[in-house]
């Protein structure tokens, strides 16, 4: 069972948890051992609440399929228990991101005297570069 929230919770059952070969160096550990794990959430056969399931099917995300299952890869750590705490730890954390409300951003004018700020440097800038021109006598 993992926990999202004080209310919330998913079952076993729900995640499809694959153990599979790590890629990448290792030596003969990694192309004997399946330390890596694959796993699968699918979103919308879950019993989470619908209010998370339309969040989360709404993300830009790329490890969400069109289908809207949630598919995670895990190859961190050298052991499989601590790639499957890696992978479910992912997973909890993409559900509560989706759950947070990003403020709504309110448009601001600069300020006069940033504004003057701004010019002044620029005055200073153009002076100090129309002085690295040829030297007439």
């Amino acid at each position: 069972m993992l926990t999202i929230s004080n209310t919330v919770t998913l079952q076993s059952w729900e995640v499809q948890l694959t153990a599979i070969r790590a890629q990448g160096a290792g030596g003969q550990n990694v192309n004997k051992v399946s330390s890596a794990i694959h796993l699968q959430f699918d979103v919308k056969h879950s019993t989470l609440p619908d209010i998370y399931k339309q969040r989360i099917l709404a993300l830009n995300d790329s490890r969400l399929s069109k289908e809207g299952v949630i598919t995670i890869k895990a190859q961190q750590f050298r052991t499989q228990e601590q790639n499957k705490e890696d992978a479910l730890n992912r997973l909890a954390e993409l559900i509560r991101s989706a759950m947070v409300v990003q403020k709504k951003r309110r448009e601001t004018k600069p300020t006069r005297a940033s504004k003057e700020r701004r010019l002044k440097s620029k005055n200073i800038k153009s002076q100090t570069k129309s002085l690295r021109g040829r030297v007439n006598h």
